[in-house]
C-alpha cells in the first residue's frame, strides 16, 4: 500500500512539474486506471474468498447478483439513443455516442436505485421497530 502510495505521489508530481501536458495527463489517467483495477481485484478475490469461506452459498448468490447486474446493463445500453453531442463540431463515433448515453443512464439508474433503497430501508426499519415496541 505505501508503494502504491509512494508511486501516486511520483505521477502526480511529474504531471505537475511538466506542467500537465499530453503526456503527463495520459500517464496521470493510466495510473487511475491501475489503481482501480487493484482495487477492483482486492474486493472481489479477498472479499469473495472470505464470504466464500463463511458462507458456501455465497459464489451462487454472487453470480445471481452479478447476472442481475449484467441484464440490467445490456438493458439500459440496448435503450440508451446514442445522440449527437450537443455544442461540438466534431462528433464522436456513434459507438463513443452509444458508450456514453449508456454510462450517463447507469449513473441515473444507480442513483435512483441508492436513493429507493435508502428510502425503503428507513421506512422498514421504522415499521420494525414500531412493531417490537408494542
Amino acid at each position: 500500500m505505501i508503494g502504491l502510495l509512494l508511486v501516486s505521489v511520483g505521477v502526480a508530481i511529474f504531471g505537475w512539474a511538466k506542467g500537465f501536458d499530453p503526456l503527463s495527463v495520459d500517464l496521470l489517467f493510466y495510473w487511475a486506471y491501475v489503481m482501480v483495477a487493484v482495487a477492483l481485484i482486492g474486493i472481489v478475490f479477498i472479499g469473495g474468498w472470505i464470504s466464500i469461506k463463511n458462507d458456501k452459498k455465497f459464489l451462487v448468490k454472487a453470480l445471481c447478483v452479478l447476472g442481475g447486474v449484467a441484464v440490467i446493463c445490456v438493458a439500459v445500453y440496448l435503450l440508451s439513443p446514442g445522440a449527437p453531442a450537443i455544442g461540438i463540431a466534431d462528433q464522436p463515433s456513434a459507438g463513443t455516442l452509444k458508450l456514453t448515453d449508456t454510462v450517463i443512464n447507469l449513473t441515473i439508474v444507480a442513483g435512483v436505485v441508492a436513493i429507493l433503497a435508502i428510502v425503503v430501508g428507513e421506512v422498514y426499519n421504522a415499521i420494525r421497530n414500531k412493531r417490537e415496541a408494542k
